[in-house]
């Protein structure tokens, strides 16, 4: 049986699970589906239509499925999407899709958003993502898993953050982020292998030493990019990480492009 504070506001057709707790001056509205053991602690505001899965965690002042913040939007049908096991720390927001892509905002598992960061409309943000305080992600950000932020930094649309990437404090990050790598500076520079994060999520150490080689031949000589594919696809017992790394740049149109930028493309052909 869900526990809700006389204080706060649930629609009578927001389907709230066993063990949820709904703190005082809290707002659930229409459309909303909370999982089991979901804690809303105070002053936490989420719009519908919304699914959100198991053990998540909404400090004050979150704001999550609200209207995105994009004057194309004109009402549509869309929604917002959350896993399990998340924590939304204070006045974090999460805006639901538009009609320009899935309709769709999702969120995965475990992930940790810390006070003020923004999730704009369509974006999708894979398991185990840290976003430190005030992080902002445009419109149609696509953030793979276990990458992490510094505070204050900021994504442009349409942007792709690789998997175990690590993005510095304040950084302005206006291109795809390759995986495995870490990115500082306004605008974004890829410094190195993010070797703390990938040792910390048990890649042992030759694959380590594998995407270091890769970093110095992709971003740190005049090789380019199929060069740099072709000495290291050369190689015997090439590592997964290192091939997904060559598909990401690939997909991303070379080592400073955006990979979702076609999306955008497309629409402005249609309209």
């Amino acid at each position: 049986m869900a526990r809700i504070h006389p204080l706060a506001y649930v629609d009578p057709t927001a389907e709230l699970a066993e063990g949820v707790e709904v703190g005082p001056f809290c707002y659930v509205g229409p459309g909303v589906r909370l999982g089991p053991r979901c804690r809303l602690l105070n002053h936490v505001s989420i719009h519908g239509p919304a699914t959100i899965g198991a053990d998540n965690v909404f400090f004050p002042f979150c704001s999550i499925g609200a209207e995105p913040q994009d004057l194309s939007y004109h009402g549509e049908p869309s929604r917002t999407e959350i896993g399990d096991r998340n924590v939304f720390r204070e006045g974090v927001t999460v805006h639901r899709g538009t009609a320009k892509d899935a309709l769709l905002t999702r969120i995965g598992n475990d992930g940790l958003f810390m006070a003020c960061s923004h999730i704009a409309h369509d974006c999708v943000v894979e398991d185990h993502v840290i976003m430190a305080n005030g992080v902002l992600l445009g419109g149609h950000v696509h953030v793979e898993s276990y990458a992490t932020f510094g505070g204050a930094a900021v994504v442009h649309h349409f942007t792709t953050i690789g998997r175990m990437a690590f993005v510095g404090g304040m950084t302005r990050v206006t291109r795809d982020v390759p995986p495995y790598m870490t990115v500082e500076g306004n605008p974004a520079k890829i410094w190195m292998v993010n070797k703390i994060g990938c040792q910390r999520r048990g890649l042992p150490p030759e694959a380590i030493a594998q995407l270091k080689e890769a970093h110095r031949l992709l971003f740190r000589s005049d090789s380019g990019l199929e060069e740099a594919a072709r000495l290291l696809g050369g190689r015997q017992g090439l590592r997964p990480e290192v091939r997904y790394l060559l598909e990401f740049c690939r997909r991303s149109g070379g080592l400073k492009g955006r990979a979702r930028e076609q999306i955008r493309e497309r629409w402005q052909h249609e309209e």
